[in-house]
């Protein structure tokens, strides 16, 4: 049974309320205990962390998806979120200046409805309990966990251990039964599976690191033509899962521990990114 499932095609309500009452919280309250609770301080990310676009102070809704994209905020827009709270947000290093084109059309867009717009990243791939690895790692059952980098005092990849050992090919259905997605096996020589690295989203070059940890396999999202000659060469079994796939569960528990904190309403919109 997958780990994650939704009442319809794309929205998942969460919260709860008293019938008729209307609770708002402060966005800069908000903001400051995401900041707090996640440490995004002691992260050096590629995107700000927290809040990018400013909307309106008072907060009554938060709508939650992977990435800002235009069709997200369009069902922040007909939800009248005031919020709209992501993984992959805006303003990557390297990016244009410019806000024009499709960027544009965004902004304008959140903007026009006065929606507050709030990414985390590596700081919510990281969180121990909120973040994304975190929840793979429940998904999948796996136990005692530790780092991937050792050296790293907030671990961006992890290392878990299956109760039982399984096959290249059991694990891989495994995978693709937990994760809703039809898992991509790169094969190594180990005929058995129980040590395995993790990372969500685009971590497929993490899987030296998951062999210098002595890992079976490694996971992350996506996967690079070199990533092939990797697995065989470094003896680690490879599954890429989806960078969707795999990132859509830590802004759900982030939104859901805002909502817990603030006692205002959140839902989360599946974008059904393939990739």
């Amino acid at each position: 049974m997958s780990c994650f499932s939704y009442n319809t095609t794309y929205v998942l309500i969460f919260a709860k309320y008293e019938q008729f009452e209307r609770i708002m919280a402060q966005l800069k309250e908000i903001i400051q205990w995401c900041d707090e609770t996640l440490n995004t301080h002691e992260f050096k990310d590629y995107a700000p962390n927290g809040l990018q676009i400013e909307g309106r102070s008072d907060v009554q809704k938060i709508l939650c998806a992977v990435t800002a994209s235009q069709e997200a905020i369009e069902a922040a827009i007909a939800q009248n979120a005031d919020l709209l709270l992501v993984h992959h947000g805006y303003f990557w290093k390297g990016e244009p200046y410019p806000i024009t084109g499709m960027r544009g059309k965004r902004i304008k867009s959140l903007i026009q409805h006065d929606i507050s717009l709030v990414g985390y990243h590596l700081p919510l791939d990281s969180h121990p309990s909120l973040g994304n690895n975190a929840a793979i790692a429940e998904c999948l059952q796996l136990e005692n966990l530790q780092a991937l980098d050792p050296s790293e005092r907030h671990p961006i990849g992890n290392i878990g251990f299956l109760k039982h050992a399984m096959s290249a090919t059991e694990f891989r259905d495994y995978l693709t039964a937990r994760l809703g997605f039809n898992a991509i096996h790169l094969p190594a020589e180990q005929s058995h599976i129980q040590k395995v690295g993790f990372c969500t989203g685009a971590a497929q070059d993490f899987i030296s690191k998951a062999a210098e940890q002595g890992c079976d396999a490694f996971i992350s999202g996506e996967v690079s033509e070199r990533t092939y000659y990797e697995a065989k060469e470094l003896d680690v079994h490879y599954y890429a899962c989806g960078h969707h796939a795999t990132e859509r569960y830590g802004v759900q528990r982030l939104a859901k521990a805002i909502s817990e904190q603030f006692n205002i309403e959140y839902s989360y919109f599946e974008l059904n990114n393939p990739i």
